[in-house]
């Protein structure tokens, strides 16, 4: 028996086109994560697009390094980084070999699985929590920092995967600044959501962090 059309892989031919299409493209996309516990799927709400050399928010602006090095390999792999000292985020590499640019995953619904991400997300007070911003998302699915470089397109029973889902009508999709973007990127309208979904995570701007003042010291 053949899989439903919603339930085929997304090619790499899907990721291999510029981030600014592939990003709103890819809400209503499912997301699988395989684990050792079980499966895992969600449906994608919101995503951000960063797209390399020409956009001063994203990891690759200044140039190939250890730790955005994935971000300039082929379409359709997972970039995987660690923020804050704590958490994990989830994008997906997109456009030619070597421009560096790709799709972060800020929110979903998970659809299939929500037994074993509620132990993760232990402060989620209702499901729509449990994958309500990038960071929650990769815990929720059990996201580690090995997964860095994953192929999402290796098929269905991958560590992660791309299925084809249900996009949302273009009405419904919306755009505006990304969240905690500051400086030149921070006016870009590369922010993806579908309206009035309870998933997608609440706007924030960036907020400059202030200089903390040594007390035993004065101005001059």
């Amino acid at each position: 028996m053949s899989e439903s059309p919603d339930r085929t892989p997304l090619p790499r031919s899907f990721f291999d086109r510029p981030v600014l299409e592939v990003a709103p493209d890819l809400l209503g996309r499912t997301l699988v994560r395989t684990t050792d516990e079980g499966r895992l799927e969600l449906r994608l709400t919101e995503v951000e697009a960063y797209a390399g050399a020409i956009d001063p928010g994203s990891h690759a602006f200044r140039g190939r390094t250890a730790r955005n090095a994935v971000m300039f390999g082929p379409p359709g792999h997972a970039y995987v980084y660690f923020t804050y000292g704590m958490w994990h985020c989830l994008n997906l590499v997109c456009g030619p070999e070597g421009e560096a640019s790709g799709v972060l995953l800020r929110a979903g619904e998970i659809l299939h699985g929500a037994a074993l991400a509620r132990p993760r997300r232990r402060s989620a007070r209702k499901d729509a929590e449990l994958a309500k911003g990038p960071a929650r998302l990769a815990t929720a699915l059990d996201v580690p920092g090995s997964l860095d470089g994953t192929d999402v397109c290796a098929g269905p029973d991958a560590p992660l995967a791309v299925l084809t889902g249900t996009p949302p009508a273009r009405s419904r999709i919306r755009t505006g600044p990304r969240t905690g973007v500051g400086g030149d990127g921070a006016a870009h309208p590369w922010r993806f959501w579908i309206a009035e979904d309870p998933t997608v995570s609440p706007y924030r701007p960036h907020t400059p962090r202030k200089r903390r003042l040594d007390p035993t010291k004065t101005e001059a």
